[in-house]
């Protein structure tokens, strides 16, 4: 049995970057599923893993890491994933695609933000698709005028897949998910086709991963 154990959610968009570069790089991991729609993130169990209650958390290499986006660092350099560039200037501006997405949007649309501006709209009918379809597709946008300034070949940001693919189709999941229209972005459609030719992205995919 591997000693790598991914404590996740099948609908986490955190959760899904690190099972695409777990896919990515090979590494054979054991899922354990922490049902946030029970409350099971808040359990002494869960905190006990994570103190902020968050998914993912991943114990390998006799780590126990946590934040998505220091994980798929660990999983880029110890696994030579080549998810960014070398050279510090183009670097810096992949990063910047990619944390417009897990940064910026991806925190206000998680399932605790979703919960608490519906409770907040008093429990309105419709109100949490309103919020994330307030959030969604304006990031989305940013992100489609960003990715000019790259090659899409077909990934965005080359022949490869890299942070920012990792971080865009747990998004593009929500905005489907959600309703959000994204038949203006012609550049990240591309990007979802060339991702959803692959086999780690498309095992990754949360109806895959959702538990019997």
């Amino acid at each position: 049995m591997s000693d790598t154990v991914l404590y996740d959610y099948w609908r986490s968009s955190a959760s899904y970057r690190v099972r695409i570069a777990l896919n990515l790089a090979g590494s054979d991991y054991r899922a354990i599923p922490v049902d946030l729609v029970k409350r099971e993130h808040r359990s002494d169990d869960h905190m006990s893993r994570n103190p902020q209650g968050f998914v993912p958390v991943l114990d390998i290499d006799g780590l126990r890491l946590t934040q998505s986006l220091a994980i798929l660092d660990y999983l880029d350099q110890t696994r030579s994933l080549g998810l960014l560039p070398k050279e510090p200037g183009e670097r810096a501006l992949q990063q910047a695609l990619a944390h417009s997405i897990a940064v910026d949007v991806h925190p206000v649309c998680n399932l605790s933000v979703a919960v608490a501006a519906e409770q907040f709209a008093g429990g309105r009918d419709g109100a949490r698709k309103e919020w994330m379809q307030r959030f969604i597709r304006p990031g989305l946008l940013a992100f489609e005028t960003m990715l000019e300034s790259f090659d899409q070949a077909p990934f965005c940001c080359g022949d490869t897949p890299g942070l920012a693919d990792i971080c865009l189709m747990p998004q593009v999941y929500n905005a489907r998910r959600w309703e959000v229209d994204i038949s203006d972005m012609p550049r990240l459609l591309s990007v979802e086709t060339a991702c959803s030719t692959v086999p780690a992205f498309a095992a990754a995919y949360p109806e895959t991963c959702k538990p019997d």
